[in-house]
């Protein structure tokens, strides 16, 4: 049963601003993660009046991204980089989220290997409402500058 999270997104998140693109985390636990995000002129790759529906794929890999760094905090840990490796299916019943939306990002794992690969049923919904769906596969190295050659 997901429990709530009370942390600020920013310390789940190995990002830095402006590219923290998610409001707030709601809730989770070993299989799931919510979170939200609400449209604002000034969101990143908002035109003013919307942001486009090909940045729901950012939105959920930033929830997966969350909810390892949720899995990491209890653990007392920091939250480690990843990869997004790419998605299948992604849908959008919306061509673009129009400001003043706000999205509730919800992951849900499907596969998490010992060796970093993960994959997730993600969906983001407005009022209920399912408005975009992927199923996205992700990669977090034990070691990501040793993974990168850095």
């Amino acid at each position: 049963m997901s429990e709530p999270v009370t942390v600020d997104i920013a310390e789940l998140l190995p990002h830095a601003a402006p590219m923290i693109l998610l409001d707030r985390a709601m809730a989770g636990d070993d299989e799931h993660f919510v979170a939200a995000v609400t449209i604002r002129p000034d969101s990143p790759f908002c035109d003013g009046e919307q942001v486009g529906a090909w940045v729901g794929l950012e939105y959920m890999a930033q929830a997966i991204a969350a909810w390892a760094g949720w899995k990491a905090y209890r653990r007392s840990q920091r939250a480690k980089p990843g990869l997004l490796l790419g998605c299948r299916r992604y849908q959008s019943a919306w061509p673009a989220f129009p400001v003043g939306t706000e999205l509730r990002v919800e992951v849900v794992v499907e596969l998490e290997g010992e060796n970093g690969l993960g994959s997730f049923r993600c969906h983001l919904e407005h009022a209920q409402e399912t408005v975009a769906s992927a199923t996205v596969t992700v990669f977090q190295p034990a070691d990501i500058e040793a993974f990168l050659g850095s």
